[in-house]
């Protein structure tokens, strides 16, 4: 089991612990354990967090930030994320797990968790929003012509093949170890023994040149010494005075010289202070503080009215990029869906204005009558969000529409309706939640966070908070045969009567 949790958000390892004496007593405890015993196969995912990271001011730099863990899947189920493997803080705050932040699916940012820490009882960590790695450009054609080696090309740099000079010997003479090695003509007409090297071998050549910069004399002075290699470079020793290197160079007097600085003798010395006779006497002193906080404190509290949300994954496993965004046959659906889904949604608030009266009823028009007023405009839906998800590949559109009324705090009424278009163009209501600010503890508002794929299996769910007065959790719903069933709940179980 160690060996399939290893690998797990950069730091998520699970120590087991079997003592022989407490074996019997752990027994019964056992069911309690949530994660899974048997080993699984290769096809069970691994360890995954899901989580929602809130923050106000921009994107990728915000002001203050904060990360809510959700659910852990562990060997195929859903477990809490706020009280999994809590050790104080939980398995999905353990400092040092980076989780990715996904908008629509794609990949926009890495968080970092540094410190955890609890607000309101609920466990939440802090770190830092880092950018994604950036890919490495490719080189262009130019590039790769300049990195391409030519071994025909005449160069003065080292490489790992013999090259070809016009005075070589030619190949056939190598056994021979005579006059035919791989020196040249001048050093064969030398009266020094022949150097015993292989002519194949390649050599390192002695720049020419003397103080009368003939070559010619050089192949006609007296033969080096037996034990030197006329071929073989020297180090010349650097002439230090006038008789060596002729004449000295005069010193820059504009040029800066480092000079080493002589410490004074009373380096270290401390006087005894004055008026002080106790020794004792304790004394303040400016230094640093022996206790060492936090790495990030923390600086999102409550729920400010400019937060966002964005859905934060980490995985063992690097996974293909899934968007679920539905792309339409025809773009004028979209707009007649939304303004369906308008009018169902105020008529669920009661915003809907009364019909007109019958025909039948009407009041015949007089030659004089005042003309009759044209209806006035629907009444506005405050943040109102519509969202079309294509949850699986292939499969058609689930939409979404939140919204609340134009009204006092504590008099708003807030809709959520999930509904998918039908073979006509009708719309199929799969779930709808109606509340209002007096009753929030009972039927919360469901605020739509974003789609994720919270199984690991190319599927995605919808990540809703459900936010009460004094309360709130997150939960996960799965669309699936026309219908849209809770998957999960974060905080140890529902409050209200939310998805009616």
């Amino acid at each position: 089991m160690s060996s399939r949790k290893a690998d797990v958000f950069a730091l998520f390892v699970r120590p087991a612990v079997l003592a022989g004496a407490g074996l019997l007593s752990a027994l019964p405890a056992w069911s309690q354990y949530p994660g899974q015993v048997t080993k699984s196969g290769k096809e069970t995912p691994e360890l995954r967090s899901i989580a929602v990271l809130e923050w106000t001011g921009e994107a990728g730099k915000p002001k203050a930030s904060r990360l809510v863990p959700v659910a852990v899947l562990d060997g195929g189920q859903l477990q809490d994320g706020g009280l999994y493997l809590a050790r104080p803080e939980p398995l999905a705050l353990a400092g040092g797990v980076e989780y990715e932040l996904q908008q629509n699916g794609k990949p926009v940012g890495l968080y970092d968790i540094k410190n955890a820490g609890q607000e309101q009882g609920s466990w939440v960590g802090y770190g830092a929003w880092k950018s994604l790695p950036a890919a490495r450009p490719r080189p262009s054609q130019r590039e790769m012509a300049r990195i391409r080696i030519d071994d025909d090309a005449q160069s003065d740099s080292p490489v790992l093949h013999r090259k070809h000079h016009a005075d070589d010997a030619p190949a056939g003479g190598a056994g021979s170890g005579g006059s035919s090695g791989g020196g040249g003509s001048s050093q064969t007409g030398s009266s020094g023994p022949a150097t015993a090297s292989d002519p194949d071998r390649p050599t390192l050549h002695k720049k020419s040149g003397s103080d009368t910069g003939d070559a010619s004399a050089t192949s006609s002075s007296s033969a080096p010494a037996p034990d030197t290699d006329p071929d073989r470079p020297t180090l010349h020793k650097k002439a230090s005075s006038e008789s060596d290197s002729g004449s000295a160079a005069p010193d820059d007097p504009d040029q800066p010289k480092l000079k080493k600085k002589k410490q004074s003798e009373d380096v270290g010395h401390v006087d005894s202070m004055p008026d002080v006779t106790d020794a004792d006497r304790p004394r303040l002193m400016r230094g640093r503080s022996s206790g060492a906080g936090p790495e990030v404190l923390p600086s999102l509290m409550g729920l400010p009215p400019e937060m966002q949300q964005t859905v934060a994954v980490s995985d063992a496993r690097s996974r293909p990029e899934h968007p679920w965004s539905y792309t339409w046959a025809n773009p004028d659906d979209e707009a007649k869906m939304k303004l369906k889904l308008e009018e169902m949604a105020r008529d669920a608030l009661g915003l809907k204005p009364p019909p007109p009266p019958p025909a039948s009823k009407r009041t015949p028009a007089r030659k004089n009558a005042k003309p009759v007023s044209p209806l006035p405009p629907p009444a506005p839906l405050m943040d109102e969000q519509f969202r079309v998800f294509e949850l699986a590949y292939g499969s058609g559109a689930t939409q979404v529409l939140t919204a609340h009324t134009d009204a006092p705090r504590a008099q708003m009424k807030f809709v959520t309706l999930v509904t998918q278009p039908d073979l006509y163009g009708n719309v199929l209501v799969l779930m709808k939640s109606v509340t209002d600010s007096a009753h929030l503890d009972e039927t919360p508002r469901m605020r739509l966070v974003d789609a994720v794929d919270a199984m690991a299996d190319n599927r995605g769910e919808l990540l809703f908070e459900l936010r009460g007065a004094t309360q709130r959790q997150f939960a996960l719903y799965r669309v699936l045969r026309g219908q849209a069933e809770k998957q999960f709940v974060s905080g140890g179980g529902d409050f209200g009567t939310e998805g009616k």
